[in-house]
């Protein structure tokens, strides 16, 4: 939603269902699974970045940071499903599609992950011309 949230600018919530048969679960980590917290992390950006198209941004999604992140939990092959909730903070349209918000993620109705500052923003023109200079590249 483009209203609401602990700021009212926006808000976002979505569900991941987990099973043991997600791929990470059997390299991450031998005889002791469990999700990389950099792919929480990285459902948060995602997320972040879906908002930005759904409220009209058009481009190439690029995750620009995260000011603070604690992990306090971890996700589980027999955890049943995650909760990403994400409280947007700041949005802007000028001169690009931007969002700053504030993340949880939760397991259990238990909150695991936290993360404050995300920013994402939307970009044109980041195609890649492989062969030539990287210092041409516009990003």
């Amino acid at each position: 939603s483009d209203e609401g949230g602990k700021y009212g600018k926006g808000e976002i919530k979505a569900e991941l269902d987990i099973n043991e048969s997600l791929w990470f679960f059997d390299c991450h980590f031998k005889n002791d699974p469990v999700m990389p917290g950099c792919l929480g992390l990285d459902g948060f950006w995602q997320l972040i970045g879906f908002f930005l198209t759904w409220a009209g941004g058009q481009g190439r999604g690029r995750a620009l940071g995260v000011k603070d992140l604690k992990f306090k939990g971890q996700v589980r092959p027999f955890h049943e499903k995650i909760i990403y909730q994400i409280d947007i903070r700041k949005f802007i349209t000028k001169p690009t599609y931007m969002a700053w918000g504030d993340a949880v993620l939760e397991v259990k109705d238990k909150a695991i992950y936290f993360a404050k500052g995300l920013q994402v923003g939307l970009f044109d023109k980041l195609t890649w011309d492989y062969g030539k200079d990287p210092a041409l590249d516009p990003f």
